[in-house]
């Protein structure tokens, strides 16, 4: 890859982030008007529909030719758990330490691999997986008064986006990136039914503020996946990957504008082991 070419890759994948962080902003301000089993049917709904329209201007199926297959079931099934908890960690979690545990995914997903595909890594790489676990046990900041039981949930989220992307390799090749979007958002839907059976909230009408909030992070969601794949399409890998912490940066500042946190100097801390580790482990080679 040239120059050029990984500059180009490097700024889709800061946009992607940006946009991945707008999502959350989005998502976690419309929870607080309108419950959160309905909100994730309505956001599922919505990125559904327009991954749909992605795929038919593409001249492509909205699902997979060959159909559901073992591997896409298994993925879909992970990802519903993912989709699930992280969307309760939004609603009930600080945006700030929710984003922070989520950047711990690609350190999941290094360790994944050794278990799930048998692949190497150096001594080195177990080390900064060690680190970036206690960057995630700062953040939770157990014994702190500002310990949020609810976090919890963004580390169930965590290991469910971890376990999809490890589940992405067992799937077809032939699945599009718009198809793999229509089943990411569909499964959504039946997690939102199961929130709104359990939690018994009243069916209501979103307001406008509301409504569009959830339409802002379906399109920020989809303008997301789209800048990414772009991303890992246009620079080299080991020069784009680094640039998914960003997201971080970009959900911090939405933290503060939008909700009024404050992170502690144990939250910055912890964040700052989580993405450092995650930057060392991702960038160097590793052996198969």
């Amino acid at each position: 890859m040239s120059t050029a070419d990984n500059r180009r890759g490097a700024m889709f994948m800061v946009a992607a982030m940006a946009a991945f962080a707008v999502e959350d902003a989005l998502f976690k301000a419309a929870t607080l008007q309108v419950p959160i089993g309905l909100s994730l049917l309505i956001f599922g709904t919505c990125g559904t529909v327009l991954f749909a329209a992605l795929a038919l201007s593409r001249r492509e199926r909205i699902l997979p030719l060959g159909g559901i297959t073992r591997g896409l079931l298994i993925r879909s099934v992970i990802e519903l758990v993912g989709r699930l908890f992280y969307g309760l960690a939004l609603a009930f979690a600080d945006l700030s330490s929710t984003s922070a545990i989520l950047q711990a995914a690609p350190l999941v997903v290094v360790a994944g691999a050794v278990v799930v595909f048998g692949e190497r890594v150096r001594w080195r790489d177990w080390v900064a997986i060690v680190i970036g676990v206690l960057g995630v046990i700062l953040v939770l900041n157990p014994s702190g008064e500002a310990l949020q039981p609810s976090a919890i949930f963004a580390v169930l989220g965590m290991l469910g986006f971890a376990g999809r992307d490890l589940a992405t390799r067992a799937a077809p090749i032939t699945v599009t990136n718009a198809q793999l979007g229509v089943l990411g958002f569909l499964v959504i839907i039946p997690a939102g039914v199961l929130v709104q059976l359990a939690t018994q909230a009243p069916i209501q009408t979103p307001s406008p503020s509301a409504g569009l909030a959830l339409l802002g992070a379906s399109v920020s969601g989809v303008t997301a996946y789209s800048a990414l794949t772009a991303a890992m399409r246009t620079g080299s890998v080991a020069v784009v990957t680094p640039f998914r912490y960003t997201r971080l940066v970009f959900a911090l500042i939405l933290a503060v504008v939008m909700f009024g946190e404050t992170p502690d100097l144990i939250m910055l801390l912890g964040s700052a082991l989580i993405v450092s580790s995650g930057i060392f482990a991702l960038t160097r080679p590793k052996r198969r």
